[in-house]
């Protein structure tokens, strides 16, 4: 569960912001993403677009385009890490 700050009015805790007007805060229920990690750490290219929150598309074009987390093909399959999917999003500020 996260909270956040809102300019919103309505029911919920307030607190001060920065200027001293009171702002409220949100609580927001945040839905954990389940995705299949094979052994060492892989994941295939739908639990992959699944885990960076995209289409699987998406990801077929960034890696045509030669962006995006680094991929792998094996026995005509796409792998990602996702160690480096996680430094990915990181990198990116998602």
């Amino acid at each position: 569960m996260v909270t956040i700050a809102s300019q919103r009015t309505g029911a919920g805790a307030t607190t001060e912001g920065a200027a001293g007007r009171p702002i409220e805060l949100e609580t927001i229920e945040i839905e954990p993403v389940r995705v299949r990690v094979l052994p060492g750490g892989r994941v295939d290219s739908n639990n992959a677009a699944k885990y960076v929150d995209r289409a699987p598309k998406t990801l077929a074009m960034w890696r045509m385009q030669g962006i995006g987390p680094p991929w792998w093909k094996c026995g005509g399959r796409v792998f990602y890490n996702i160690e480096a999917l996680d430094a990915y999003l990181r990198g990116k500020g998602v």
